[in-house]
Parts: C-alpha cells; structure tokens; sequence
C-alpha cells in the first residue's frame, strides 16, 4: 500500500520540455487527421490496456489494496466504455455543424468546425488513477491533440505500468506521461498548454486555473465537494440502503461524486439505518475482525489521509456524534472501518470538509425546505442524490438546488451515462466530459461563414448618405417585429 515514503520519481524538466516541443510539429499536423487515423490510435490504447488487464489487478492491489472486481468495474470498464463510445460516434462527431441563419444571415451559409486544440495537459487524481488518466486521454485523441500525462505520484505501481503502456503505444512527439509529484506538476504548468485538464480537489484547481491563466489557456476543471443525499419518507428503505452502501463505501469512500452525507425524514431515520447496517455487516462481515480483513474493501490510499479521516470522526464524537457502526481504524494499515454517524452537530469538521473516506453522516430532517436551504449555503457540489417516490419532492428538490449533476433513486449513475455531460458547477468543478462533451472539451468549436453573392452588406460600408441612412433604420425598425 502506498504510504507518504512510497511515491513516483520526480521526471527530469528537460526531457519534459523536450516531449513538449516536439509535439508541436504534431500537433499541428495532426489539425488535419482523419476519423479513421484517430480511431486506430484509440483502437491501439485498447488493445494495450487489455493486453496489461492482469497487471493493472496486481498494480492496484500493491497501492492501495483495491479487489480485483472494483479494477474491473470502476477502472476498466470507464475507459473501455469511453473508447467503445467514442469509436462508434467519432465520425458523426467530427463532421462539420450547420447552423440556421439569423435574420441578418439570410443569404449566407454557416457551420461549426471542431478543431483540436494542440498540445494539452492531463492531470490526474490518485483516487481512480486509470480511469481519470485514460479516460480524457480518450476524448483528447478522438479530438485530434497531442497530450502529455501526469498521473498521482500517491499510486506508484499503477502510474508506471500506464507510462509504460503510453511508451508502447505511442511515440513521445505524440502523448507522452511524465510520473512524479508537486516539482513535476509545476514544471508543466509553467508550459503554455492548448488546454488542460485537471481532476482533483478545488483547492488545487485554483492552483492550476491560476497558473493557466498566465498563458490564457482554456481549462477543464473536475473538482469535487460534499454531494448530498435525501432519503425522503416515501422512500424504498431496502433498496436505498444496499445502493447507497455501495455508492458510498466504493472503492474505500474515495469517489468524488460518492453520497458525502445522508439527509432523511426523521420518520423512517432508525429503520433506514437498520437497513444501512445489515447491508454493510453482509457484504464486509459482522465484527470488526472480519471488516478489516474483507478482501472487497479498498484501503485508504495512505497514512496521512487515513489520519485526517480518523480526526473528523473524533471530532464528531467529541462534539456529540453518536457511531451506529464502524467507528475502528489502523493508520499503519490505511484501514478505516465502514462507519455510520447520527446526531452530528453542524459545526463539526465533518460536516464542511469533503470526507472522501469510508465515513456516512445521517442527519435526520422534518421539512424538505431545511434541506434545500442548508444545500444552498454550502458551495454547488459535484452530485445531489434524491430517494423519493414523490414527484412534487423530487421536483421542488431539483428546481430549488444547484449541483453538476443529479441522480434519482439512485446513485453514481449520472457518471456512468456516455451520453450525458460530466462536470461540476463553479466550486466543484468548470466544464465537462465523457462522450461527446469530452471530445468538445478537448476540441475549439471554429464558427464559419460563407457569404453568398446576394449579400447586401454593402448597404453599411460608409460613406452614409441620406438613402443609406434610410435603408439602414429601415431595418433596425424591422427588428421590432418577433422573429419568424
């Protein structure tokens, strides 16, 4: 398991810099390839990640003890799914677009052209290190760019075997990965990228938007934030808890869009948490021995973070918190146990700061429109989840709150579906991804006009005389009138 003394080497800048120049040529190049030469470069990455499959098992066991299932499911099967998408609608996504004319356009004709954007820089997160590295790997091929890659130093064995499968897939003037930690991370951000793409926490997302801003590069910013869950009294109790459970202690806790805290109706609160219980105690054991020793949960990814997650429970406690389960952890072994709290006090530490860990508040509520207002004082999380069989709920919910995105009756969905944007709002996260808006994300949509010999533009070019003076308020009048 990796601990703060296990992490990447530092990669050397000149190389770094070298890799960066070179793709220029590239890049530039590549503004004018083809569907089918995009697609056999996303078709090469597939065969290389399939042909590692069993490495990448043993490489996420030796960084933090993930089951070979959740490699499967929530690291595989993403970037697999992304590049299948991607394969089947490339060439419908590349075609130009055309657009209506307006009123003034009406003798010419328009289009969108999506253009790559150039050489861009993927910065991924420790948390899901396959699936947030090649997953917008995916998207910046299909739009036609040259990337280069910094995986989390915090996953070692997983972001070697990565650079090594970018080493036989591609040339270095093509994509490039470069492993290390905040010296490498600050050598590329002092380079003048065409995009970048980071995936982290918004306090490191300042620190990146900040550093692009000094080259006016675009960014795609995925944050994160406390997501909020509500389990109203209308809810299917049996079937919330065993998917919440899932959502929630997934891959040890640490999912940015995974349910942070659990508001639900004071009414169903004991029996929901019955529920919580006995799906915890079947899939993880029913002592504390057999927790800790399930091979289905995922360790915390080091010591440090292991600690901080046992002093927000500690402060909870302290502050009045019951533990209705869980409760244990060993910092040398990365391990907290699967926990539910009750009665957590709002001023406790729990409570403001993203958990991301294997740790569940319930707060029990009596009006829908406390929860709404205390989901509006908190900064825009990245997800919102609803448990509710009532429409009127689920709407006043959804129309009186903001978040990047929402699940009904669910959650982790709205991740999951190809077709549909991926991204957070303001705090949590600017811009989105997955399908067709990550090939967006990495591509300039260029606007185009052709003029037609039927244009009257000539009507403004000065000198102004009295005619056209005239034939000019002749039409700004006209603009009066609604459009057809």
């Amino acid at each position: 398991m990796t601990t703060l003394l296990k992490l990447s080497p530092e990669s050397d800048p000149q190389i770094i810099h070298a890799a960066f120049t070179a793709q220029q040529e590239t890049a530039i190049r590549w503004r004018e390839s083809t569907a089918d030469e995009r697609i056999g470069r996303l078709k090469r990455l597939k065969e290389a990640v399939l042909a590692h499959r069993e490495d990448f098992y043993r490489a996420f066991a030796k960084d933090y003890r993930k089951p070979a299932a959740e490699v499967e499911v929530t690291e595989l099967m993403p970037v697999l799914d992304e590049i299948r998408h991607a394969l089947g609608k490339l060439k419908q996504w590349m075609k130009p677009q055309k657009v209506q004319p307006t009123s003034l356009m009406l003798t010419t004709s328009a289009w969108i052209q999506y253009q790559p954007r150039g050489r861009v820089l993927i910065i991924a997160p420790w948390n899901y290190p396959l699936n947030l590295c090649f997953g917008p790997l995916v998207s910046a091929l299909a739009a036609g760019n040259t990337a280069i890659i910094k995986p989390s130093e915090m996953m070692p064995s997983v972001s070697a075997l990565m650079a090594k499968i970018i080493a036989e897939v591609f040339s270095i003037h093509e994509v490039a990965l470069f492993e290390g930690g905040l010296a490498t991370s600050e050598t590329l951000l002092a380079l003048p990228f065409d995009h970048i793409f980071f995936t982290g926490s918004p306090a490191i997302g300042k620190v990146v938007m900040t550093a692009a801003a000094k080259h006016l590069t675009s960014v795609t910013l995925e944050l994160g934030g406390k997501s909020p869950t509500i389990v109203d009294q209308t809810a299917n109790l049996r079937v919330a808890a065993e998917t919440l459970m899932w959502g929630k202690f997934l891959n040890g806790g640490q999912t940015c869009v995974a349910p942070d805290h659990i508001y639900v109706h004071y009414t169903v609160k004991a029996a929901f948490i019955d529920e919580c219980r006995q799906v915890l105690q079947q899939r993880y054991g029913t002592t504390p021995s057999e927790q800790k020793h399930s091979p289905d949960l995922t360790r915390i990814v080091n010591t440090r973070h292991t600690q901080r997650i046992a002093n927000l429970v500690s402060d909870a406690t302290a502050r009045g918190a019951t533990v209705m389960m869980g409760g244990d952890t060993d910092i040398e072994q990365c391990y907290v146990a699967p926990t539910l709290l009750t009665d957590v006090p709002a001023d406790a530490h729990i409570m403001s700061e993203e958990i991301f860990g294997p740790v569940l508040p319930l707060i029990a509520y009596d009006d829908i429109q406390t929860v709404i207002d205390d989901i509006n004082r908190q900064p825009k999380p990245l997800a919102l989840y609803i448990w509710s069989q009532h429409q009127a709920t689920i709407d006043k919910v959804l129309t009186s709150t903001s978040s990047g995105g929402a699940c009904i009756n669910h959650c982790l969905m709205q991740f999951v579906h190809g077709n549909l944007p991926f991204g957070g709002v303001n705090n949590s996260g600017i811009g989105n991804s997955h399908g067709y808006f990550g090939f967006k994300a990495f591509s300039h949509e260029r606007a185009i006009v052709k003029a037609s010999k039927l244009m009257l533009v000539g009507l403004f070019f000065p000198p102004y005389d009295d005619k056209r003076r005239k034939i000019i308020r002749m039409i700004v009048d006209s603009m009066k009138l609604p459009m057809l």
